[in-house]
């Protein structure tokens, strides 16, 4: 396993079936955001005031409701629950898509807050797998403020030191601190354009092609 994509929600479903599509014969192994259905358990939550524990697995179960439903789309792909089951499914030629929640909960990795979303544990995948990341979502990368206000501008390489000053971004707020504790970096690309996505997985990315790299090295 080479990389770990992580499919960012917002990307369901047409822009993640175009993405998907383009993956396919890599060494390439897909995690799902939760998208609209985690953001509708935040909206419960600011509400009810659930439990971490409770608002983390139900979020996580989004990951594998968007995952079942992507994968139902494509002939190409097979959900996958485990790293063993996703190396036999590339070794077929289709594209794995991971089905998180049991193996997330038998590791149970991470803090429960909504500091920890898709793209930490998508991070957590990949350095079990030692496999590289990169987050696909509806954005180039990440900008120096709101890329909605004017005169926003993309930051091209950043180091996850200073990324932790950022807060919540493009990615969650506990990425940067766990790219740190693992060494690790990552990439943030938008998946609406598959060919910058594949660009950089395939090793000819050039200076043109719009994304932020984050180093935690």
């Amino acid at each position: 396993m080479d990389w770990v994509v992580k499919v960012g929600g917002s990307l369901f479903l047409d822009d993640a079936i175009n993405l998907c599509k383009i993956l396919v014969g890599k060494k390439v192994m897909i995690v799902c955001g939760g998208g609209a259905l985690a953001n509708l358990i935040r909206k419960y939550d600011k509400e009810m005031d659930f439990s971490g524990t409770a608002t983390h697995k139900s979020a996580v179960l989004c990951m594998d409701i968007l995952g079942i439903l992507l994968a139902d789309k494509l002939p190409f792909t097979k959900e996958v629950n485990s790293f063993e089951e996703a190396d036999k499914v590339i070794n077929t030629g289709k594209l794995p898509i991971l089905i998180p929640s049991r193996l997330l909960d038998d590791l149970d990795p991470l803090e429960h807050s909504w500091r920890v979303t898709s793209d930490s544990l998508s991070l957590y995948i990949a350095h079990q797998l030692k496999a590289k990341l990169l987050i696909a979502t509806d954005v180039d990368g990440i900008y120096n403020h709101q890329p909605s206000q004017y005169g926003a501008q993309l930051i091209k390489n950043i180091s996850a030191k200073k990324l932790l000053n950022f807060g919540e971004t493009s990615v969650d707020e506990f990425l940067a601190k766990l790219l740190l504790q693992y060494g690790s970096s990552c990439y943030v690309i938008n998946g609406k354009y598959p060919e910058r996505v594949l660009s950089v997985i395939e090793g000819k990315d050039d200076e043109d092609n719009k994304y932020t790299f984050i180093g935690g090295t």
